[in-house]
């Protein structure tokens, strides 16, 4: 067994149709491409999910990978308490994650919140992590356990190509069905009145990420320069790579949507396993 589906979702809290920011900036495609996903994840029945979030622990240049056995979090800081969510992780997995990271000379640590033994720990559930899971595996019966991931900004773009290529070595020599999701939200600087202002490059890089999509050329991401991806305030490069590095260039995607009916634009993709 190895990766046997992979994805782009998005973590604003927009995306969920149970949160009130939703109903004000409205999100309907986005909404219904995440169903989509949802829909397509449950087919693929894996056993595991990777989440690269760039929204948990954070460690100067390293990547981090959470290690704990639980995962348990809110919407609540943006006003979606109703919005709540628990799941196993999967340790062995998490582990194993770490351990390959480790053995290709990426820097990387493994991180636990809480209970001393890590079987044992309840780790925060971030935003990153809660929303994509909302849809594909977090409320599945069974639930699907997850590991969170972390990219590390500190660290060049080829590397966390290298650091995919790691995440499909881990999946494949786990002897699991994995789902790996890349969960991004991309410009943020596209309304004058939103928290990182305005900067017309936040829309050229959506659109940059959008053609790279729907054209199957995520290869194209480490020909960006990191001064645009700042000036748009990205979201999303770091994650992408990784999703590259794990998938190659066999696996083929498609976009389902992208929107930005706020300051932060939003894609979902679905890639499908290439015939084995």
């Amino acid at each position: 067994m190895s990766l046997v589906f992979a994805a782009i979702a998005p973590h604003g809290t927009v995306a969920v149709p149970e949160a009130p920011a939703a109903a004000v900036d409205g999100a309907e495609r986005t909404q219904a491409a995440l169903e989509e996903l949802g829909r397509r994840f449950a087919a693929a029945r894996p056993d595991a999910t990777i989440v690269l979030t760039p929204h948990n622990v954070h460690v100067d240049d390293h990547f981090a990978v959470v290690l704990a056995g639980e995962l348990a979090g809110s919407l609540e800081d943006w006003d979606a308490p109703n919005v709540t969510l628990s799941c196993p992780a999967d340790l062995q997995l998490a582990v194993e994650v770490v351990t390959a990271l480790h053995d290709d000379g990426i820097p990387v640590v493994g991180a636990s919140f809480g209970a001393y033994d890590p079987g044992a720990a309840t780790a925060p559930m971030d935003w990153g992590t809660l929303v994509p899971l909302w849809f594909m595996g977090g409320r599945a019966e069974p639930q699907v356990p997850a590991v969170v991931v972390s990219p590390s900004r500190d660290r060049p773009i080829d590397e966390h190509v290298r650091a995919g290529r790691a995440l499909r070595a881990a999946a494949t020599a786990s002897r699991k069905r994995v789902a790996l999701i890349a969960s991004a939200d991309h410009g943020h600087a596209h309304d004058p009145e939103g928290p990182y202002g305005y900067d017309p490059a936040a829309a050229q890089y959506d659109e940059e990420i959008v053609q790279l999509v729907r054209e199957n050329r995520l290869d194209g991401l480490v020909e960006l320069d990191p001064s645009f991806v700042e000036a748009a305030k990205a979201d999303s490069w770091w994650q992408l790579a990784m999703l590259h590095g794990a998938l190659g260039d066999a696996w083929r995607g498609e976009l389902l949507s992208y929107e930005a009916p706020t300051y932060f634009g939003m894609l979902c993709a679905a890639y499908e396993a290439p015939e084995t």
